[in-house]
């Protein structure tokens, strides 16, 4: 036998590999041409204000077909109120950095592997995950052999969990466009717990593998001269709620109602005229000349018959309807899209801290329903970190050691709350403390500072009561 020759089993494991690789490349092609994403760009969409109103059209019926108007006034006027409840309830959760507590060493190195850009991602993670339902994180390893991650688009990927339950990620299809040689083409990545394989389609061809990786399917990072599987598929989800849907979903109907009864009362205003001439007895040619000889001598003849004259009828609107409406849908909005009415004055200039929880309680509830599907997906983030520290030779940790704390972004009475700190001491700790403090956004920087002050008082103190040959005089 030559010595290029396979054997009978390399031929075998040839031909299954290239059976799964032809039946993996129909499965993303059904996959991917089933994947519904438009409930998840609903929520984009009016994130940066494309609202439904931006494509209305005005029609009439002529000769039996529907035409449309181009000639009414349609005014198509959007409103920003989804972006304004989105990134308030961003901005409460993760808009101050969520900080990590567990033994000293852990947490220092999972906050040295994490970077400052992780508080950037779950800022990202949660705009994602409120407009779309949920969003995907990436761990990897770099080239110089460096944690990172990035954001995954949710549109972008195809989840594929265990058939019993559907809870343990087994495999995730993410595919995205891009161009061949001039040509449109989708390119889609199969990634598995130990390794991914990448198939491109051009036009509206079938996929098959891309020949342009050098190695497929590849490891999913190299470390050294070797290649290495995560043990786990590295994508992990942050869902916005248990029912993985936007927060639009809640209160569209109620955004496009206001849109609609905003830009009709501009289109009314936009037709209305200031008077109706109503015409008794003129012994003008046409209404054209009627108008002409008003405007320009500011008079009209008529004729001398009795009941001859001019009356006016004036068109007015329902400002107050509409306003009340307008009120209603506001409320409406700001009630089930559990947001915060910044404009209100029903608490005052100063309120309470009492008053200030009850106007954030409905931002609190759903808040909280994205913090815990969020801390599970950093359990996992924290997983990773831990196995890369492991293969890096820095030590073995126990991911469950580390807990989160989300520092929630609430406007509070000051003084208050610093009152409420300081009668706290003795009673609680001084980290807890630190930790609702208005004037604190760091608790573990704030109490390092804390620490170098006193060493430094007390090293202060010692200098002031000290004889020249070093001994302490013992006095007051």
């Amino acid at each position: 036998m030559y010595p290029d020759t396979p054997t009978f089993e390399q031929q075998i494991s040839e031909k299954m590999a290239a059976e799964t690789t032809n039946t993996n490349a129909k499965i993303l092609k059904d996959l991917i041409s089933s994947h519904n994403t438009i409930e998840m760009m609903k929520g984009v969409r009016y994130y940066f204000n494309e609202n439904d109103i931006k494509n209305r059209k005005h029609y009439f019926w002529r000769d039996g077909q529907k035409v449309e108007d181009q000639t009414k006034p349609n005014n198509k006027i959007p409103h920003g109120w989804h972006k304004l409840l989105v990134d308030q309830k961003v901005s409460y959760i993760v808009g101050k950095p969520v900080t990590f507590t567990g033994p000293d060493s852990f947490v220092k190195k999972v906050n040295e592997v994490l970077t400052e850009d992780f508080h950037d991602y779950m800022v990202e993670l949660g705009l994602g995950a409120s407009n779309k339902g949920l969003e995907w994180l990436h761990p990897y390893i770099d080239e110089e052999g460096n944690f990172d991650m990035i954001v995954v688009p949710a549109e972008q990927v195809i989840p594929i969990y265990d058939t019993s339950k559907q809870k343990h990620l087994e495999t995730v299809i993410r595919y995205y466009p891009m161009s061949v040689n001039g040509q449109d083409a989708i390119r889609a990545e199969w990634w598995t717990k130990q390794d991914v394989t990448y198939y491109i389609a051009i036009g509206t061809g079938d996929y098959e593998l891309d020949t342009t990786e050098p190695v497929n399917p590849a490891p999913h990072f190299t470390y050294g001269d070797a290649g290495y599987g995560w043990g786990e598929v590295p994508f992990i989800e942050f869902a916005n709620n248990q029912f993985k849907v936007s927060d639009l979903k809640f209160y569209k109907e109620l955004i496009d109602d206001y849109d609609r009864r905003v830009s009709d009362n501009s289109n009314n205003l936009e037709e209305l005229q200031s008077l109706i001439y109503v015409l008794k007895g003129y012994e003008g040619q046409s209404l054209s000349e009627f108008m002409e000889n008003l405007r320009y001598y500011k008079a009209i003849s008529l004729d001398a018959d009795p009941g001859a004259g001019v009356d006016t009828l004036s068109a007015e609107l329902p400002i107050q309807s509409v306003n009340s409406h307008l009120d209603r849908l506001r409320e409406g909005i700001f009630t089930f899209g559990q947001g915060v009415d910044v404009s209100t004055d029903k608490f005052g200039s100063a309120p309470s801290g009492i008053a200030l929880k009850f106007l954030f309680s409905l931002l609190d509830l759903k808040a909280n329903m994205l913090e815990r599907k969020f801390r599970k997906g950093l359990e996992w983030l924290v997983w990773f970190v831990a196995e890369y520290l492991s293969m890096k030779g820095e030590g073995q940790f126990n991911y469950k050691d580390i807990k989160f704390t989300f520092n929630k972004n609430m406007l509070m009475n000051d003084l208050e709350a610093s009152q409420i700190a300081q009668n706290s001491t003795g009673i609680v700790s001084q980290r807890t403390i630190l930790a609702h403090h208005p004037w604190v956004t760091n608790p573990e920087e704030e109490e390092k500072r804390l620490k170098e002050e006193r060493e430094e008082k007390n090293k202060q103190l010692q200098d002031n009561y000290q004889f020249p040959n070093g001994q302490g005089d013992g006095a007051a």
